[in-house]
């Protein structure tokens, strides 16, 4: 699978852009600032329906327009098909494939598939666990499309509760009896039942991408592994012991209900896929906190290339984007990440420089500056 053409229009800091594209590399060089990186994110947009730099999309439209469109026609062996982003904020955005407007944006995932390195990526290792939650269930959404609506059914059932939560919290503080929490069970079950679906998924997701992982690993840092995934659940040890949904969502039941005192107290679900975390560990050691730098960079790299190597195995191909990466690595990783990413079906690339671009990673080269994007290679 690979993207032939690329439309922008008001996103980021373009009026407009047209980028034909091809197979193999295609390198953005350009001085930061230029907004090389405005092109892949919206890419990435398309694939994920999200950015790997804002949480919003208001920032994703230029100041002073009312809407941001993004277009791409995307190639898949012989199939061809063209599909259209229009991001409104503040309202609900839009979607078009093949020029039929009867789609919901959710109804474009798995059209265009891409796996994105990016500096932000360190923050798999060293940030919070909600970065490691975006990373699973992003992984999964790109694997079962699906899976939008599962974790979009879940954050609706979780605000739902919260929500109740924090009425009762409130009524305790100001010194009423309490609010009536007998549709608090109603909710449980709700979010049991939703929860355990996201949480069998993502403990089968983890165990694909662990030997992935770790061979990952090896191949950028060879004999500085082996490098661990551990999925630890809010429900406690028995998510391990539980062998489907049905089990998983007596677990939650039985975790939900443990935890209700508290939660009224607190006025928040402390039980949940939301709450857990994916645990990364060089050796015995957890990666956050005691692997260097370079190792939290390998860390990170070694899960998107497991990435690259899952969704590679059960479907077409994903587009590989390395956003500024190379920049940020010293020679040895630098050149290993080139041979390792080199032969997928369409690399995009974006460097400050010529001189980041790996040789092994030679191909079509554009210049992007002043809101222009000009191939000269």
């Amino acid at each position: 699978m690979h993207v032939t053409h690329l439309s922008l229009a008001d996103f980021r800091s373009y009026v407009r852009a047209e980028v034909p594209l091809e197979r193999g590399v295609t390198a953005f060089i350009g001085p930061n600032g230029q907004g090389k990186t405005n092109l892949v994110e919206a890419v990435g947009y398309l694939a994920t329906l999200g950015s790997h730099r804002v949480s919003s999309d208001a920032p994703l439209v230029r100041m002073g327009a009312e809407r941001a469109v993004v277009r791409a026609r995307v190639t898949e062996g012989d199939r061809e098909q063209l599909v259209e982003l229009e991001l409104n904020p503040g309202r609900a955005n839009r979607a078009r494939i093949n020029r039929s407007s009867q789609v919901r944006p959710r109804d474009v995932l798995g059209i265009v598939r891409s796996v994105l390195f990016a500096p932000e990526d360190l923050n798999l290792v060293k940030g919070d666990p909600g970065e490691r939650r975006r990373f699973l269930d992003e992984l999964l959404t790109a694997r079962a499309p699906r899976m939008a609506g599962v974790r979009a059914d879940y954050d609706r059932v979780l605000k739902q509760r919260n929500s109740l939560l924090k009425s009762a919290a409130m009524a305790r503080r100001h010194g009423g009896r309490g609010m009536d929490l007998a549709t608090l069970d109603v909710w449980d079950q709700h979010l049991a039942r939703v929860g355990a679906e996201l949480l069998a998924h993502r403990l089968a997701l983890v165990t694909a991408v662990r030997p992935l992982a770790d061979k990952a690993y090896e191949q950028l840092a060879p004999g500085g592994g082996p490098l661990v995934l551990e999925y630890r659940a809010s429900a406690g040890e028995a998510t391990a012991e539980a062998s489907g949904p049905a089990e998983l969502e007596e677990v939650l039941r039985a975790a939900l209900g443990a935890a209700r005192g508290q939660e009224v107290e607190r006025g928040v679900t402390l039980v949940g896929p939301h709450r857990d975390d994916l645990v990364l560990r060089l050796g015995e050691l957890p990666a956050k906190g005691y692997a260097s730098h370079g190792e939290c960079w390998s860390f990170a790299l070694a899960l998107r290339l497991a990435s690259f190597g899952l969704l590679r195995e059960e479907g077409p191909q994903p587009v590989l984007v390395l956003d500024d990466v190379f920049a940020e690595l010293d020679t040895r990783r630098r050149e290993r990440l080139a041979e390792l990413v080199a032969p997928g079906e369409q690399v995009l690339v974006t460097a400050a420089v010529p001189e980041d671009v790996p040789g092994a990673l030679a191909g079509a080269r554009f210049e992007v500056a002043g809101g222009a994007v000009e191939r000269v290679r």
